[in-house]
């Protein structure tokens, strides 16, 4: 065969691949789905149809990474993200040019001193040291990216002693010691796989000063790796809390409240994203997760709406008061405000009984959850701005407000917003996405179908080993202790000593018209029976 004879099969061959081959596939496709009978679009269009699909697929993708300016994303924009991934990598929140907020929306103003606190006025306690890992930058180009961690000795931004927050200081034979006002929300072992929960658990016993919630699946080995402080949270399905038929044993819960670092029990009584017991997809219930659960490997679970074990606030306390008497310990309840009425009538109710939780975590509407439904996501529940304040003066209205610390939680991942509720009337705060995104989470949102792109909200052996427990805790210390500086930062700048003077004397609100009113003045239009005055 001679040179040009081989050129032109090879032209041949060339064209069928490029022409004959797709033709031979677009009628393919033009006589399948003109046939079936499922998908209108693909019954007229067959192929164009496909590409509306192939869009449809990848929109969320290509919306999150190209065509959503740094505010608009949701739940979290670019800007909130990068925030959180910063800190947790580099240790520094730096920005530069000016600010991308929008100043003409209605929001949240700090009040700014005339005369700010010097850095040596602020009660820090920067003892002891950290060690943790930085990452540097080497070289940065358009396709390519070099960089590499080091290790870095870093000042912890403690509380001061005089400022540290006390749970149960009165009611609990151990009180709970915090000298950090930032600790991880409710996520369970579970909804996240075990490398997340260990990494979690190790970089917040690094930082020191805050704690760790289990959620309600109950207290695994995976949330004890660190030793780190423990919230340890029991929901209406008791998982680890639980006898063989469903009911709450107290026999378990004694064992609890006898691990060194367990300081405290929640009672879930509601979730701001759910409004409803948990829900765990049956590929993510492996025999591990079934064994500390005390259910059945590989079954969906959904837990009660509420408890059993109690109908009304007077039950609910009575439970309280006996779990803290067996346990010794600081016991809570975490709530979603719906009302006013219904959170005066439970306020009401503990200042006649003479009753009271150490503590109350409100959740906003606005919360996050690894699964649940749309209408339950969008729907129940106030958003925590509104719902903080409204537990707050009730408490207050009552005389009962310096008897109960109070938890806010819900979407609460930067500085300023963390200081917002704060002086809102919350002592502490929780974040739980933050944290996730501090050990990889891209925001792919797909947390309920086991098949986590980065190996933190899924139980799948192979998809859980992208997270490399060695290095995302250092993240999630680092995120830690850059987030609480950001509140001692604001605190001197509203001329305080410590963000635990935050009051609502610090904070002004801008309404839709412009007009400014105090944070006293937002908090009393909260109260009212309407909201004739704040353009909310």
């Amino acid at each position: 065969m001679s040179w040009t004879q081989g050129l032109i099969i090879a032209i041949f061959v060339l064209l069928v691949a490029v022409i004959v081959g797709p033709l031979g596939f677009y009628f393919y496709i033009l006589l399948r789905d003109s046939r079936q009978k499922e998908h209108a679009v693909l019954r007229n269009f067959p192929v164009l149809g496909r590409v509306r699909y192939i869009a449809e697929k990848v929109g969320p993708e290509l919306r999150q990474y190209l065509f959503l300016n740094n505010n608009e994303g949701k739940p979290f924009s670019r800007n909130q993200y990068e925030g959180v991934v910063k800190s947790g990598k580099y240790k520094q929140r730096i920005t530069a040019f000016g600010s991308e907020r929008n100043f003409e929306d209605t929001g949240f103003y700090l009040k700014n001193s005339m005369f700010p606190k010097q850095r040596e006025e602020l009660r820090i306690d920067q003892n002891p040291k950290v060690q943790t890992m930085l990452y540097k930058i080497d070289n940065e180009k358009l396709v390519s990216r070099k960089e590499h961690s080091e290790k870095a000795e870093v000042v912890p931004y403690y509380l001061s002693e005089q400022d540290q927050i006390v749970i149960g200081k009165d009611t609990c034979a151990k009180p709970f010691y915090v000298k950090g006002l930032i600790g991880q929300s409710a996520m369970s072992y579970g909804a996240l796989g075990k490398n997340a929960i260990t990494a979690l658990s190790k970089g917040l016993a690094l930082a020191g000063g805050t704690w760790m919630n289990t959620g309600e699946g109950g207290l695994s080995k995976h949330h004890q790796a660190g030793n780190v402080d423990i919230i340890a949270q029991i929901g209406p399905g008791l998982f680890g809390y639980r006898t063989e038929d469903g009911e709450f044993s107290w026999e378990q819960f004694k064992k609890k409240s006898e691990i060194e670092q367990v300081k405290a029990f929640e009672l879930k009584l509601a979730q701001g994203a759910k409004i409803r017991g948990g829900h765990v997809e049956a590929e993510k219930v492996t025999p591990e997760i079934a064994e500390i659960r005390n259910v059945t490997p590989w079954k969906t679970i959904d837990s009660p709406n509420r408890f059993r074990q109690f109908h009304d606030t007077k039950g609910l306390l009575d439970f309280v008061e006996q779990m803290r008497e067996i346990g010794g310990k600081p016991v809570g309840f975490k709530i979603v405000v719906g009302s006013r009425d219904e959170v005066e009538d439970m306020v009401k109710v503990m200042a006649e009984e003479g009753k009271y939780p150490d503590f109350i975590t409100v959740d906003g509407g606005e919360g996050g959850t690894g699964a649940t439904y749309q209408e339950l996501a969008d729907g129940p529940g106030l958003p925590l701005y509104t719902a903080l304040p409204i537990l707050h003066e009730m408490l207050k209205k009552y005389q009962i407000r310096d008897r109960v610390k109070i938890i806010a939680s819900g979407k609460l991942i930067t500085p300023d917003k963390m200081a917002y509720a704060l002086c809102l009337g919350a002592d502490l705060i929780n974040t739980a996405r933050a944290f996730m995104i501090s050990v990889g989470c891209i925001m792919a949102q797909t947390c309920h179908s086991n098949t986590c792109p980065v190996g933190v909200a899924t139980t799948d052996p192979n998809r859980e080993k992208a997270l490399v427990v060695e290095e995302k805790m250092y993240r999630v210390c680092n995120y830690v202790i850059s987030t609480r500086e950001g509140l001692f930062n604001l605190a001197g700048a509203a001329g305080i000593a410590s963000p635990t003077e935050f009051t609502e004397e610090h904070l002004m609100f801008r309404a839709m018209n412009g007009q400014l009113y105090t944070g006293k003045e937002y908090m009393q239009g909260l109260m009212r029976p309407s909201l004739e005055k704040l353009a909310l």
